[in-house]
């Protein structure tokens, strides 16, 4: 029952009263000619007439100080959710001042569209602002709050970031920096930056070219990224993996020239008794489908093939900075599938590190085929819950688009804290079936225990979470697909820029994690 299993919650994970803040600053300094710009974004939403214009309280204040100029130059402007009007020469201190507009007033939770629309909105409305600004050469954004100064944290510090690491300096476009304009909420716009620079480490990482994101590269970046915020991280080499008998990933790797790894992260900020919550993220920084190639045209796009790994380095590097009293373990096994002589063949039948035995009867779905030995491995840090990661399925893109993440959960409990998580960040999930049925479809066949691919015609993301199950930890399940959400933007959300790798579902582990760590802090009205 779901009362057992919150009781259940409250044994593994020990509620605590947590001030989940970071005390560390991420102010860089203005760079360029262009950083020594001062914009600001203020805020409006929708009146009930049309034309009507409502200030913020930060807005309404500074129209004040201008003598009312900044209400006469937008009269007569039809601004809806997301429509910026940049004005100049408004204020000495200001190159260029941003209206964004948060939409209609009284908004709250929507059940249908499982979404906090007041904080989605103002990200949607404070992403505008800042990008609009960071497109015209200014360094320095300060941020109205709105109402919620961790969602206009969110979703400024989200739209302004770009991938310029491989321009030389004079091609690269202003770095902005963003700030809270004149609000006492100084923590919530903390936890929210916090947030959305981690899943701004997560897109850096989708985003960099396969040649400089190796397994090795990727496994330096996890060091640098998480041991300052006192994360452990421990890489383990291919001697390592035979040794413990990792034998279906090694098969799955032979194809590349570069060898894979297996990473082993840590976070204890809980008590030493409580189990961990164990995440487990797919790292395939190039995805070529190996023997079987996929076409050229858009194969680019699969050096983001590990985009679950990423993710939960964003994530476990956010909790490290927010303190959150929970003990988290990760495993990330990396690698590139490609077509080497050694590579595997369609048919070939190899062995997993719990025994079964595996019919790669496609190459081209690896991932499943290595996460099978990272969640058998994880039997023996006697996870609380396990979570995996992983751009699993095409299917899962068929069916949701970029929408929500597919969620596969073996329990009520946990689906509903995944639920409410992805409806406070703006990050959506939804939950698709797991049924035994799947199970069947790729566990009854002749010559293996379990197929890569499964037997009938669609339900490929359903497939793919069953196979995973044959294999995971005795204990509650929770499978992300995130193909649809975690690699390239189509432009939507507004705040995530289009053409960029999207870093999603960061922010909703995050929560997910911050609710079970912290089940008496509850999110403040917006």
């Amino acid at each position: 029952t779901n009362s057992t299993a919150m009781r259940f919650w409250r044994f593994v994970l020990k509620k605590f009263d947590c001030n989940c803040v970071s005390t560390r600053s991420f102010a860089n300094a203005a760079c360029g000619e262009g950083g020594k710009k001062k914009g600001l974004v203020l805020g409006t939403m929708e009146g009930c007439k049309v034309g009507e214009i409502k200030f913020t309280s930060a807005a309404a204040k500074f129209n004040e100080e201008t003598g009312n100029k900044l209400l006469e130059l937008l009269q007569g402007q039809e601004l809806s959710l997301g429509k910026v009007k940049v004005i100049h020469n408004l204020n000495p201190d200001y190159y260029a001042v941003a209206v964004a507009c948060a939409g209609p007033e009284g908004v709250g939770y929507n059940e249908n569209e499982i979404l906090d629309e007041c904080r989605e909105n103002i990200r949607i409305a404070s992403g505008a602002g800042a990008k609009a600004l960071n497109e015209i050469g200014i360094g320095v954004i300060l941020v109205d709050a709105f109402s919620n100064a961790a969602a206009a944290a969110e979703g400024s510090t989200l739209a302004i970031w770009r991938y310029q690491d491989l321009k030389k300096q004079e091609n690269r476009c202003t770095e902005s920096t963003v700030d809270l304009y004149e609000d006492p909420d100084t923590e919530g716009w903390t936890r929210g930056r916090v947030r959305a620079e981690s899943q701004n480490v997560a897109r850096k990482l989708e985003e960099t070219p396969a040649n400089h994101m190796t397994p090795m590269k990727f496994a330096q970046a996890a060091i640098d990224i998480l041991c300052p915020c006192g994360v452990q991280v421990d890489i383990r080499d291919k001697e390592w993996m035979v040794d413990k008998s990792l034998t279906a990933f090694l098969a799955m790797a032979r194809g590349s020239c570069d060898p894979p790894l297996f990473l082993e992260l840590s976070y204890c900020g809980g008590q030493e008794e409580d189990k961990p919550v164990l995440l487990v993220g797919k790292g395939v920084t190039f995805d070529s489908a190996g023997i079987c190639l996929k076409v050229c045209k858009g194969m680019d796009e699969w050096k983001a093939d590990m985009a679950g790994a990423a993710v939960i380095v964003g994530a476990m590097r956010a909790i490290a900075i927010l303190g959150l009293p929970i003990n988290v373990n990760a495993l990330i096994p990396l690698m590139e599938n490609m077509p080497g002589g050694m590579a595997l063949k369609p048919g070939d039948v190899i062995v997993s590190l719990n025994g079964k035995t595996i019919k790669v009867e496609n190459p081209d779905n690896e991932g499943r085929v290595i996460l099978a030995d990272a969640l058998a491995y994880g039997h023996k840090l006697k996870p609380c819950l396990t979570i995996n990661l992983a751009t699993l399925t095409v299917g899962i893109r068929s069916a949701l688009g970029s929408s929500a993440t597919g969620a596969f959960s073996t329990s009520e409990v946990v689906w509903e804290e995944l639920k409410k998580a992805g409806a406070n960040t703006g990050d959506r999930v939804w939950r698709m079936p797991a049924w035994k049925m799947f199970s069947d479809r790729v566990t009854n066949f002749l010559c293996c225990d379990v197929d890569n691919v499964g037997s009938g015609r669609g339900g490929t993301p359903c497939l793919g979470n069953a196979f995973l199950l044959e294999f995971a930890p005795p204990v509650d399940f929770l499978h992300m697909d995130m193909t649809g959400t975690g690699m390239r933007s189509g432009g939507n959300p507004l705040y995530l820029r289009k053409g960029l790798m999207t870093g999603r579902p960061t922010r909703t582990l995050i929560q997910f994690l911050a609710q079970m760590a912290c089940p008496l802090d509850k999110p403040s009205e917006c």
